[in-house]
C-alpha cells in the first residue's frame, strides 16, 4: 500500500541508462541476475514468469523488468527485457500517472521537436565499431539475439529502431520490425503492409538501389513508443523521433553511420548499420525449416515468410559494456508500445469532431494493445445521445487495425477491465447495443480474419469490426447510479494507506 520510491528527482531520461536510473529508485521495477542464461529461448522462457504479461500463455504475471548481466557466449554483453512491460512502469519515466499517457502523448505530436545531428566524436553508440570487413566479423558473435521459443525461425532482434529516408523526399521514418540473423552478415526484415519504410524501400527498389538503414537498439522509451505512432496521426513523411523530442522536452540526437549514408541514434546502446538490398528475398526460416516466425502479439507464433526482404550489415557499433534489450511478442512491453500511442490517436481525432464528449482511451492487454479500445464518454444533454456511436467510428477511423470499440460512461474505471465488464453486464443489451461493421481491413495477423473462420471474411486480414455500447441511454441515468459510499479518511486507521 505504501510508495516504494526511494528518493526524489529523478534523472532526466535521454538514453537507456538514464531511464534505468530511474527505475533504480523503485524497490520493484527493476531486478537483475548473475545466474548465466542462454538468450536462445531460456532467456524469454525465464521473464515469461517474472513479468511479461499480455497475452502470454499462462501463467505468467505483471512484474519488474529485468538484466540478465551473464550471457552465455558474451563476455560483455548484458541483455535488458521488460523495459515497459508495465503501464506504472512507462508513466514513472515519462513522470506522469497512467491515466494521463494518452494525453501526454497527444499533446507531443501536436509539439514536436525535430532531431539534430551531433558529431561522430560525441555519439556513445559509436565507441566500440566492428566493420563486416573485419575476418571474424559475425553478428551473433557480437550480439546475442534471442530467440523467445524453441522453434522459432531464428534469432531475432525484437526492439531495434529502424531508420532510414525517403530516397526521393528525402524524409525520415522510424518504426520497430521483426528482424531475424540469417547469416553472419544479413538480417530479414518483415513489413506489415502499408508500413512507411516499406515505401521507401520499394522506391528504392524500383530505382535498382539498395536502401540505407540503420537500426539502433536500447533506447529511452519516449523513442520506443514515439516510434509505434501510426497514420493518420502520423503521415508519411512525419518523422517520428519529433514526438520523441517533445515527450521529453529535448531533441533526439542522431549521429551519421560510419558504414553507410543513414543517421543512427546517438546514444543507443547499439546500432547495426547496413542496405536493403533490392530484388534479394530469403525464406525467414530457411535456417531453421520450422514453418514458425516468432510469437507475435496477439498470442500466437506466426507462420515464417515464404520472401523477406534482406539486410546486408556493414558494421555493427556500440556503447562499452553495452546493453541488448529485447521483448517478447505477446507480452504487455507490446501492448504499452503499440496501445498508448493508438490511445492517443484516437483522442486526437475523436475530440477534433466531439470536444469534451470522450474523457479517455484505454487499449487493454487482453485487446493487445490493437484490437480493442475502451472508450469512456459522458452525455451531459439529451443531444448527446448517439454521439457515442460517432465516437466509435471516429476511433476505427484514427486507427484501422482496431477491431472492436466498448463504449462505457465516465463512472466507469476503464483502466480497470473487472469495471468494464460490469458495464457489459449491466448496461448492454446484445441485440440493441451491438453495432456489426463487416468486410473492412483489419490486421493479418489476426489469425480469426480469415475466409476458414467464417464465410463472411471475403479474404485474409478482413474482419468484422464491432461496437458494443455499453453506455446507459441518456433519458435512463437516474436508474444507473452506483451506490455511494461515505468519503473517509483512510490514514486514520492505515497511515500512509493511498487511496
Amino acid at each position: 500500500m505504501s510508495e516504494t520510491k526511494k528518493h526524489d528527482a529523478p534523472p532526466k531520461v535521454t538514453d537507456l541508462r538514464s531511464a534505468l536510473a530511474v527505475l533504480s529508485q523503485y524497490d520493484d521495477e527493476l531486478i537483475y541476475t548473475d545466474e548465466p542464461v542462454d538468450p536462445i529461448a531460456e532467456l524469454s522462457g525465464v521473464y515469461r514468469y517474472v513479468g511479461a504479461n499480455g497475452t502470454v500463455q499462462r501463467p505468467t504475471r505483471q512484474g519488474p523488468a529485468m538484466i540478465f548481466n551473464k550471457i552465455k557466449g558474451y563476455d560483455d554483453m548484458r541483455v535488458l527485457i521488460g523495459l515497459l512491460s508495465s503501464r506504472q512502469r512507462v508513466a514513472r519515466l515519462f513522470g506522469t500517472t497512467p491515466e494521463n499517457l494518452a494525453f501526454m502523448l497527444k499533446d507531443s505530436v501536436n509539439t514536436p521537436i525535430a532531431p539534430i545531428v551531433i558529431p561522430r566524436e560525441n555519439a556513445r553508440c559509436q565507441e566500440v565499431v566492428h566493420l563486416a570487413t573485419d575476418a571474424d566479423f559475425d553478428i551473433l558473435r557480437l550480439l546475442p539475439a534471442p530467440t523467445n521459443t524453441p522453434e522459432d525461425a531464428g534469432p531475432y532482434f525484437t526492439l531495434g529502431m529502424c531508420y532510414a529516408a525517403d530516397p526521393e523526399t528525402g524524409e525520415h521514418d522510424v518504426t520497430i520490425h521483426r528482424l531475424c540473423v540469417q547469416s553472419k552478415d544479413e538480417i530479414s526484415m518483415y513489413f506489415v503492409p502499408g508500413r512507411h519504410l516499406d515505401v521507401f524501400r520499394q522506391k528504392a527498389e524500383a530505382a535498382g538501389k539498395p536502401l540505407p538503414i540503420s537500426i539502433s537498439i536500447g533506447v529511452d522509451p519516449a523513442i520506443e513508443i514515439g516510434a509505434c505512432f501510426e497514420p493518420p496521426t502520423t503521415p508519411l513523411g512525419f518523422d517520428e523521433l519529433s514526438i520523441a523530442g517533445s515527450l521529453r522536452g529535448q531533441a533526439v540526437e542522431l549521429v551519421d553511420c560510419i558504414s553507410v549514408k543513414a543517421r543512427g541514434i546517438a546514444n543507443a546502446e547499439v546500432v547495426i548499420e547496413g542496405e536493403l538490398l533490392p530484388n534479394y528475398r530469403v525464406r525467414e526460416d530457411q535456417n531453421t525449416n520450422s514453418g514458425k516466425a516468432m510469437p507475435e502479439f496477439p498470442g500466437y507464433t506466426g507462420s515464417a515468410q515464404a520472401q523477406v526482404p534482406v539486410i546486408k550489415v556493414k558494421a555493427i557499433t556500440h556503447r562499452r559494456h553495452p546493453i541488448l534489450q529485447t521483448c517478447i511478442g505477446p507480452s504487455d512491453e507490446h501492448t504499452n508500445m503499440a496501445g498508448i500511442p493508438t490511445e492517443a490517436s484516437i483522442l486526437q481525432m475523436v475530440e477534433r469532431a466531439l470536444p469534451g464528449f470522450v474523457q479517455n482511451v484505454h487499449c487493454p492487454s487482453p485487446g493487445t494493445g490493437k484490437y480493442l479500445a475502451v472508450l469512456q464518454v459522458k452525455k451531459r444533454t439529451a443531444q448527446d445521445e448517439g454521439r457515442q456511436g460517432q465516437a466509435a467510428l471516429l476511433a476505427f477511423s484514427a486507427f484501422s487495425e482496431l477491431k472492436h470499440v466498448m463504449l462505457v460512461d465516465e463512472d466507469v474505471d476503464i483502466f480497470d477491465l473487472s469495471d468494464v465488464m460490469w458495464a457489459m453486464t449491466t448496461r448492454y443489451q446484445g441485440d440493441v447495443s451491438t453495432t456489426f461493421i463487416p468486410g473492412l481491413r483489419c490486421h493479418p495477423l489476426d489469425p480469426s480474419s480469415d475466409p476458414a473462420f467464417s464465410p463472411s471474411i471475403r479474404g485474409h486480414g478482413i474482419a468484422c469490426k464491432t461496437i458494443f455500447d455499453c453506455t446507459v441511454p441518456y433519458s435512463m441515468k437516474a436508474n444507473f447510479q452506483r451506490s455511494q459510499f461515505l468519503e473517509v479518511d483512510v490514514n486514520r486507521f492505515i497511515p500512509g494507506f493511498n487511496k
